[in-house]
C-alpha cells in the first residue's frame, strides 16, 4: 500500500516522503562517519526524532553515548544545548531563574527571566542519573508539556524539543534511579553494549588520527515538525493495533491474558502510553524502510526498547536473575500474531 493510493494530493506528498528519506540517509551517513556499529541505538534516535519523542541512552562510560547525541544534532541543524548533571546541580540550573537588573536610566529595577540550557531543540541530559531526584524532576514538565514553569510564569520551548538523556548502569556508585514517572515520558530506552573487536579496531583508527569529519546539517527545525506529521499519516491495521493494546495489557500482571510467568515476575507493566509510543515508532519505523504500513515485525522491532523500562520487576525475578528483557521477549513469543 502507497501513500499515493490514499491521498488526493498524491504527488506532493510522495515528494515528501522522497525528501523524508533523503533526509534520513544524510543523517546517517554522517553519523557513521563518526560513531562505529550502534546501528540499532542510532536507529532508535532517529525514530524518536521522527516521531517527537525522548530517549534514554543507557550504556557503560567510554560507549560514545555523548558524542552519538551531539553528532545527530549537528546533522539536524538545530539548536543543541548540553546539561551535565551532578550532585549539586539545582532546578533552576536547568530552566532559568529570574534575576533582578537596574535600568542605568531611570533607576528602576525589575525581575528579568534569564533562560537556562533547557530552551533548546536538543537538550543533552548527560549522566541524567547522577544529580538527586529533585533537579531530574525539573524536565518533567518539558519532556511533557514542552514548556516550563519559573516563579509562576509559564515559558514555552523551541519546537521541536527532545531530551536525549544518558546514564550509568544504576549499579554504578553515585547513581540514583530515575523516578518511574520520568521513565515513562521516554519514548526509548536504549541500550549501548560494548562493541566487536573489529569494531573496537576502528574506533581506534578513527581516534588517534587526525582526520577529523565535518558534520554538515541536512534539514532544519520547520521540515522536522513536517516530517513528524507525515509519520502520523502511516496507516496501521486495526489487527496490528489491536495486538498492540493485548501486548501491553499482557504485561500487567492482573490482566486476564496475562502469561504466568508475567503473574509470577512482574509488579507493575506498561500504561496506555506505551501503546502509543509502540505505533508511532512502529509508523517511523516503517516509513524509514520505505514502508507506507506497519507491519508486525515493525511492532516486534520496537516493544522491547519502549517497554523495557516501563516494566518493573518484583524480588522472585531478582533472585532468579531474569531481567526485563527476557520476559519481554518470552511475552512476545507467547502473544499470537495477528492475522492478515
Amino acid at each position: 500500500m502507497a501513500f499515493t493510493d490514499l491521498n488526493p494530493d498524491a504527488a506532493q506528498l510522495q515528494t515528501r516522503i522522497e525528501r523524508f528519506h533523503v533526509v534520513r540517509e544524510d543523517i546517517l551517513r554522517q553519523v557513521r562517519e563518526v560513531i562505529v556499529g550502534q546501528d540499532e541505538v542510532i536507529d532508535q534516535v532517529l525514530i524518536a526524532l521522527f516521531v517527537g519523542g525522548h530517549v534514554l541512552l543507557t550504556g557503560m562510560p567510554g560507549t560514545a553515548k555523548t558524542l552519538m547525541v551531539r553528532t545527530v544534532a549537528d546533522a539536524l541543524g538545530l539548536v543543541f544545548r548540553r546539561i551535565q548533571f551532578t550532585p549539586d546541580l539545582m532546578p533552576s540550573d536547568i530552566t532559568g531563574t529570574d534575576i533582578i537588573e537596574e535600568d542605568t536610566v531611570t533607576g528602576h529595577r525589575k525581575w528579568t527571566f534569564v533562560q537556562g540550557p533547557i530552551f533548546g531543540n536538543i537538550v543533552l541530559a548527560d549522566e541524567i542519573n547522577r544529580t538527586p531526584p529533585k533537579t531530574q524532576a525539573a524536565l518533567l514538565e518539558a519532556m511533557q508539556e514542552r514548556s516550563c514553569t519559573v516563579r509562576g510564569h509559564v515559558y514555552q520551548l523551541p519546537a521541536p524539543f527532545f531530551v536525549l538523556a544518558t546514564q550509568n548502569p544504576i549499579e554504578l556508585e553515585g547513581t540514583y534511579p530515575l523516578p518511574e514517572a520520568q521513565l515513562d515520558r521516554f519514548l526509548f530506552n536504549s541500550i549501548l553494549d560494548y562493541l566487536s573487536p573489529e569494531d573496537e579496531l576502528k574506533v581506534v583508527d578513527l581516534t588517534t588520527a587526525t582526520r577529523t569529519p565535518k558534520i554538515v546539517p541536512v534539514t532544519h527545525a520547520e521540515e522536522l515538525l513536517g516530517f513528524q506529521t507525515l509519520v502520523r499519516q502511516v496507516p496501521i491495521a486495526e489487527t496490528l493495533a489491536r495486538y498492540v493494546v493485548n501486548l501491553v495489557r499482557a504485561t500487567r500482571h492482573k490482566s486476564d491474558n496475562a502469561p504466568d510467568f508475567v503473574k509470577k515476575y512482574v509488579s507493575y507493566g506498561g500504561s496506555i502510553r506505551a501503546a502509543q509510543f509502540i505505533v508511532l515508532a512502529a509508523k517511523a519505523r516503517a516509513l524509514s524502510r520505505k514502508r507506507y504500513h506497519v507491519t508486525y515485525e515493525d511492532i516486534t522491532a520496537v516493544a522491547v526498547p519502549v517497554l523495557r523500562h516501563r516494566i518493573l520487576l518484583n524480588f522472585h525475578a531478582e533472585s532468579e536473575r531474569i531481567d526485563t528483557d527476557n520476559i519481554l521477549n518470552r511475552l512476545i513469543a507467547a502473544i499470537p500474531q495477528p492475522k492478515g
